[in-house]
């Protein structure tokens, strides 16, 4: 589905990601675990083309993605939910949804992608006429993640989508996201908290000062105490 393959990254002159490479199946869970600062959102970023590697290549289901645009990206399939959330603040809860229709065509109806969207991001009926401005930051993330629903992707970048969100918050969500993985697509998500990679998740890399130091199963990182001492504290 997805291939970063050693991909150096800079902004201005200072180098950000060095050799970083990445895989991801046809319906993979995978997280990219590290520290704020640690590369996590500038991999996101270049994979959905708002940044340049100046070495390596990205490739998405066999295509050489490593120089389009964002939005061709897009239409080729690659939904961004980013950490911000990007949403059209202008625009309502309705209109960013129905945005991705317009953008990408697909199989499906826009009337039934949209109605997935709703279907698995119900709280957003109540905000559908209210504009992105007068939702809170844990509805203006759902919003963010459901456009990408709509967008009919067949891989999901989640940047830190559970961060600074309420426990209650975080459970929704990450009930959302497992469901959209019975649809299909993969998930590629990203998080600075260990504890916040969801039960689902099928493999795991830990990123640190711009460069992969773990590649695995979740529960195999327990037993790597340099890695787990980086991403979560541990003495």
């Amino acid at each position: 589905m997805l291939t970063v393959e050693a991909i150096d990254v800079y902004i201005k002159s200072s180098l950000i990601l060095h050799e970083v490479s990445l895989k991801l199946e046809k319906g993979e869970v995978v997280c990219l675990v590290g520290r704020n600062g640690a590369g996590k959102t500038t991999t996101l970023r270049t994979i959905m083309g708002y940044l340049r590697p100046q070495k390596g290549k990205i490739l998405f289901l066999g295509k050489d993605i490593t120089r389009l645009s964002t939005y061709e990206i897009g239409r080729l399939g690659i939904g961004f939910a980013p950490e911000d959330s990007g949403i059209f603040p202008d625009l309502t809860a309705q209109e960013n949804i129905e945005i991705s229709t317009w953008n990408r065509k697909t199989s499906r109806s826009e009337e039934e992608r949209i109605n997935v969207a709703y279907e698995l991001f119900p709280v957003l009926k109540n905000y559908a006429k209210r504009k992105g401005t007068q939702m809170s930051g844990g509805e203006r993330k759902i919003l963010s993640i459901a456009r990408a629903l709509a967008l009919d992707a067949e891989l999901f970048l989640l940047d830190e989508p559970f961060e600074g969100l309420a426990p209650a918050i975080i459970t929704q969500i990450a009930e959302s996201i497992r469901r959209i993985t019975t649809m299909g697509p993969s998930i590629f998500i990203s998080e600075s908290n260990i504890y916040h990679v969801p039960d689902f998740a099928e493999r795991l890399y830990v990123i640190e000062r711009g460069e992969i130091i773990f590649s695995g199963k979740p529960e195999e990182v327990a037993d790597q105490k340099e890695t787990l001492r980086i991403i979560a504290g541990v003495a």
